[in-house]
């Protein structure tokens, strides 16, 4: 009988830890590791090294569970590094294993066959810890330990790097379980009275759910609850009270009605949350007069907003703390139906925004059961209505480049897709995004998990174009050669279908997210038309370069 090596080392410890997917492309020094993950796990082979990490990224959020990468070593590795970033921005639990050459040739330099200068280097910059498996008998602590710190909020990547010899090297398996993590102490007792007390005696309270909210989504609704307050999210905080409910204002703190709403609110709790530079126009957002932070990281209270009260802790046990000790204060009555008009009016101010994509808007949610993964790339629909007006119910289902890279969304929807596979999957992409990995229509074709692929096709690189046009004399590179999509699709294998009008979209989309498998819609922006007010990015632009009067042809 064959010993164990370190490919049933790996499967023993994602076993045991009930992952049953893992992403990757094999190669000469991740060989034994694929090998083992193929016949005992299921082993998904993508077309690129980003979209392996992707993939597991996307599984992981959309299960809550780690999500396991494997990559060859070198540029295999570097190839990678790009999407580790986007694991790190979003805090995602993600285990990255790559392949390293012989332990004996570790550093000399002599060009051995994918050998790169401080690999290890590279990929602590873009992990949250990273380390070297440096003989056999550590292999086993330093897969589990690295399991374990990614599995320790706040999450992120973490990246070991396995010599070939080592992972060929016999291993006894031993069935020693992953560390759980450590449960964070609670805030100082008079912290949590004082915070408590400022919301007990709140009149308009506000609270701001960021990503960290949701693992604490009983706790947040009852404390809405008991306060009769409203909540505006970031666009990863989304779900963590269902977007159904009349109190959640969500992603629009930004629109005229949510600034309005955060100017009468005299309390705001955030939970969890970043304030990233496009939730808050580059900081130019006004908060409330009393703020109280709330987030695992120590350094987070104070760092964009000052907070009147700093809470550090685990979202769960410190809202639940709270709870213990808020009274029903003096809400002003008109408050509730103050924050529900704000929340209708930003959503009817969308609507028209958006004009005819508002029927594509209905109906994805139309076709799709409240579990279905929402997977989103960067593109104007998902920047404008997909990341607010799409109704989210489950942070779980909320997926999306966090760190705002292009071209990842088909590959994160992918890895969602196989970690929900009793639930269908939409993903919007544009054509310039899914051109970056467009190889993964392959891994679509091949694994067919049942996704339905949204390509809204403008010809290029829409967001730029419009930023050009307002603000430039000529467009540079924006206007892209795009594929014949129905030619693209027959080619692998997938089926086909368009949406050139509104009347399209309710029939089209539930019919593909209907249909066992995978299905890629075009969407033919051309032939739907324009958005009532054309889409440009939150970016300032020094006024030098701006003064010159766009000149550059019709916004798309």
């Amino acid at each position: 009988m064959t010993r164990p090596n370190g490919g049933d080392l790996l499967v023993e410890t994602l076993r045991a830890l009930g992952v049953d997917t893992v992403f990757g492309i094999v190669s000469v020094h991740n060989l034994p590791l694929v090998e083992a993950v193929d016949r005992d796990l299921r082993f998904v082979p993508v077309r690129h090294e980003a979209a392996a990490v992707n993939a597991a990224d996307g599984y992981a959020r959309a299960t809550g569970n780690l999500g396991c990468a494997l990559t060859s070593t070198g540029t295999g590795a570097g190839n990678a590094a790009g999407s580790l970033i986007e694991s790190l921005s979003s805090g995602t639990p993600v285990l990255h294993i790559t392949g390293q050459i012989d332990s004996e040739y570790l550093g000399s330099g002599r060009g051995f066959i994918h050998e790169t200068k401080d690999q290890l280097g590279m990929l602590r910059a873009v992990s949250t810890h990273a380390v070297t498996v440096t003989d056999a008998e550590s292999a086993g602590d330093i897969l589990r330990d690295a399991a374990a710190r990614a599995l320790t909020a706040p999450h992120g990547p973490v990246s070991v790097e396995w010599p070939i010899d080592l992972q060929f090297a016999p291993q006894r398996l031993t069935g020693t379980p992953v560390p759980k993590p450590a449960t964070p102490a609670l805030p100082d007792p008079a912290l949590l009275d004082e915070a408590a007390a400022l919301l007990s005696a709140a009149r308009r309270p506000l609270v701001w759910a960021g990503g960290g909210a949701g693992t604490a989504r009983p706790e947040l609704a009852a404390l809405l609850e008991a306060l009769n307050a409203g909540l505006v999210t970031s666009n990863s905080g989304r779900g963590s009270v269902p977007e159904s409910d009349d109190r959640v204002l969500g992603n629009y703190a930004t629109a005229p009605a949510g600034r309005a709403l955060l100017a009468e609110a005299d309390v705001l709790l955030s939970i969890g949350t970043h304030f990233r530079s496009n939730e808050t126009a580059d900081y130019s957002l006004g908060l409330p007069p009393v703020h109280i932070q709330l987030d695992l990281d120590p350094a987070a209270p104070g760092r964009v907003y000052p907070a009147i009260v700093a809470l550090t802790g685990d979202a769960t046990a410190v809202l639940a703390a709270l709870l213990g000790r808020v009274t029903s204060g003096a809400t002003d009555t008109t408050w509730p139906a103050r924050v529900r008009k704000a929340r209708t009016d930003a959503r009817t101010a969308q609507r028209h925004a958006i004009g005819p994509q508002a029927a594509i808007n209905d109906a994805i949610r139309d076709a799709c059961p409240p579990g279905s993964v929402i997977a989103r790339d960067v593109t104007i629909p998902s920047s404008t209505w997909g990341n607010r007006l799409l109704e989210i119910t489950d942070p779980a289902t909320n997926v999306f480049p966090r760190g705002g890279g292009i071209g990842q969304g088909l590959a994160m929807g992918i890895g969602a897709a196989l970690g929900r596979p009793d639930t269908p999957t939409v993903v919007i992409a544009g054509d310039g995004g899914l051109a970056v990995h467009l190889g993964e229509l392959l891994t679509l074709a091949q694994e067919k998990p049942d996704l339905t692929l949204l390509v809204f096709n403008d010809g290029g690189y829409g967001v730029l174009r419009n930023m050009q046009d307002n603000h430039f004399p000529r467009r540079s590179g924006v206007d892209l050669t795009t594929p014949d999509f129905a030619l693209l699709a027959a080619a692998a294998g997938l089926p086909y279908a368009r949406i050139a009008a509104e009347a399209d979209a309710g029939p089209v989309i539930k019919e593909a997210v209907a249909s066992p498998g995978p299905t890629l819609v075009e969407i033919d922006l051309t032939a739907l038309g324009p958005m009532n007010t054309p889409f440009t990015p939150p970016v300032k632009l020094p006024a030098a370069a701006t003064d010159t009067p766009g000149q550059g042809g019709n916004p798309s």
